[in-house]
């Protein structure tokens, strides 16, 4: 790890997806908690506050354009950076995301070394 521990969610609704991102970032020494819907990704991280947030786009009930557009609007979440990682790469979703607020927009599969220097410079 490059830098210091952060706090991460992930959230993402393929429970392979998500174990597997949360288990490298967790190797790399980082706090990671994470959420399956939109719904219980707002009631962790108001709970949690993590520093970032790698979000999926297509979630059941809350997409994560809702999401991430909720997100930025919550007390005490001013600071979250939060990064897309989706299997949607056209222009339209990368638009729609970062009017959305999200800072970045990633193409599923990131590899560990790639989220490693996310988190390093974070």
């Amino acid at each position: 790890m490059k830098g210091p521990a952060k706090r991460v969610l992930v959230v993402e609704d393929n429970l392979d997806s998500v174990e597997s991102m949360t288990l490298v970032l967790r190797d790399m020494g980082h706090q990671v908690e994470f959420a399956i819907n939109g719904y219980a990704a707002l009631d962790i991280a108001r709970r949690m506050r993590p520093e970032i947030i790698f979000l999926d786009l297509g979630l059941p009930g809350m997409d994560g354009f809702e999401l991430c557009q909720r997100l930025k609007t919550e007390v005490g979440l001013e600071g979250t950076r939060v990064i897309v990682v989706s299997g949607y790469g056209q222009d339209e979703y990368r638009r729609r995301s970062a009017e959305a607020g999200c800072e970045l927009h990633l193409v599923k599969p990131v590899s560990p070394q790639f989220l490693e220097s996310l988190l390093g410079t974070a």
